[in-house]
This record gives structure tokens, C-alpha cells and sequence, in this order.
């Protein structure tokens, strides 16, 4: 992509004045970054933090719950990670597991994915109403395109990390994701706390208009009148006609 590092460094240069903002301000922000596997959530994130301080970042990718943590309130967990005043918290994958992969693994009971369903809105309707700023991003890609980084996993010793057992049934089970994404960006879309599509196929692109829109959001207007708004063809906000018109893969 033509002139993608200097793009990058400008908004990454933004990023950091927008937290210098926040801090100074008090300010708490989640971003929760969904998306199917190998959509790009990893390096998404490492562009967004590289240049941030970790005293005011923290990135929160949790691991499968204990038996302890299953006994709890479903949200128990991911609260105990929500930010203090001036703190920037990125879910890389969030409690939106139990509306994707739980649905489609069967980790969790239809009955517990519909309470979640239910309750999903009037939770983040209190964080934002409590004053935390709450970013949804749903980062899309197609399925050639996502086959193709699977194979590439295997093929790069550097990305053995990234390795993990869902990779084996994202393929063959892409369509009751489709299905279960869906059901998720529609009962979940709200007008306090609405989802973001990124058209994710190029990883370039997509970074640099996560980025922009984070920006536009968080940043004091000093700062954010000096950067375009994201290509609307590479981030939207959703809508359910995305759905059926080509711009969410099927």
C-alpha cells in the first residue's frame, strides 16, 4: 500500500496525543475487537498500542474460564478488567465469545447464549451511562482470505503462537459463524454502544481505518478535525442490510 508508514506514524502520533488527552481528562475507553480467526485482531493491536503507554494501556485477551469463573455471573470476569480514569483497555475478543464461538463449539447452553443476548445491551448501557466510552469493531473477512493466513500459521515458524484448536474448525463450520455473527450484530447493535464493520480482506487498509475511526471517537476536536474520517467502503457502521448486499461475507 502507497505511503502506509507514513499514514501509520501520523495516526499513530494522534493515538498517542488522543491519550494524553484521556489521561489528562479522566477519561475511560474499551474498545472490544471481534472478528473470525486470522481476521487480523493481533496485528490490529499491535499498530494501536506500539507507540502508547502500557501504564494507561492494557490489552486483555483472556483464556478459557476456570470451573471457578464458569460458576460466576457470566460478565464477572471481563468487569474486573474494565479501565480506571485515563485508561485505555482493548479486549481482543471480549464477552462477545459466548454470541460466537460458544455458539458454534457449544461451550455454552442455547439458554445461556440468550440470556446473554439479553443482557448484553443492558450492560453496556450502564458502562456507558457510568462514563466509560465503548468501541465495537467487528473485523470481517472473507473465506478464501481467511484459508489462505490459516495455511500461512502452519507455514511461519514465527506464527506458531498463533496457532490454536479453533483454527481446525473455522473452515469447515464458516457458515453457522455467519450465522451466529449475524444473530450478534443485530440484537447487539445499539444506538449507545453500535458495532463498526471493517472489510478486513487487506490487513493495511483495515489498520489504518480502525485507527481513524478510534480517533475520531476518542480525540479532543484539536486533535481529531486534523484526521480523516475512515474510507466508508473499508469501515461502516452496521446495519442489517449489510448483511444481504455483499459487504459482510456470507
Amino acid at each position: 500500500m502507497k505511503d502506509y508508514d507514513e499514514q501509520l506514524a501520523a495516526l499513530q502520533l494522534a493515538l498517542l496525543r488522543t491519550q494524553q488527552a484521556m489521561i489528562e481528562a479522566g477519561t475511560r475507553a474499551v474498545i472490544l475487537l471481534e472478528g473470525r480467526d486470522a481476521a487480523g485482531k493481533d496485528g490490529t493491536i499491535k499498530r494501536l498500542t506500539e507507540h502508547l503507554t502500557p501504564r494507561a494501556t492494557r490489552v486483555v485477551a483472556l483464556p478459557k474460564p476456570t470451573d471457578h469463573e464458569r460458576g460466576q455471573w457470566y460478565f464477572q470476569r471481563y468487569v474486573a478488567h474494565l479501565p480506571g480514569a485515563g485508561e485505555l483497555v482493548i479486549f481482543n475478543r471480549s464477552w462477545y465469545n459466548r454470541a460466537g464461538v460458544e455458539v458454534v463449539m457449544g461451550f455454552s447452553t442455547p439458554a445461556e447464549q440468550a440470556q446473554f443476548l439479553r443482557d448484553a445491551p443492558d450492560v453496556e448501557r450502564m458502562l456507558v451511562e457510568s462514563g466509560i466510552r465503548i468501541i465495537k469493531i467487528w473485523l470481517d473477512i472473507d473465506r478464501d482470505e481467511q484459508k489462505e493466513r490459516l495455511a500461512e500459521r502452519h507455514d511461519d515458524p514465527l506464527k506458531a503462537l498463533k496457532i490454536s484448536d479453533m483454527d481446525a474448525v473455522a473452515q469447515t463450520r464458516w457458515s453457522d459463524y455467519s450465522a451466529a455473527r449475524d444473530t450478534m450484530l443485530v440484537r447487539t447493535h445499539l444506538p449507545i454502544a453500535p458495532w463498526y464493520v471493517v472489510r478486513a480482506n487487506h490487513k493495511k487498509p483495515a489498520r489504518l481505518a480502525v485507527m481513524r475511526h478510534i480517533i475520531r471517537i476518542l480525540a479532543p476536536s484539536a486533535i481529531a478535525k486534523d484526521v480523516d474520517g475512515p474510507d466508508p467502503a473499508i469501515l461502516f457502521p452496521f446495519e442489517e442490510q449489510a448483511l444481504t448486499d455483499g459487504r459482510l461475507s456470507p
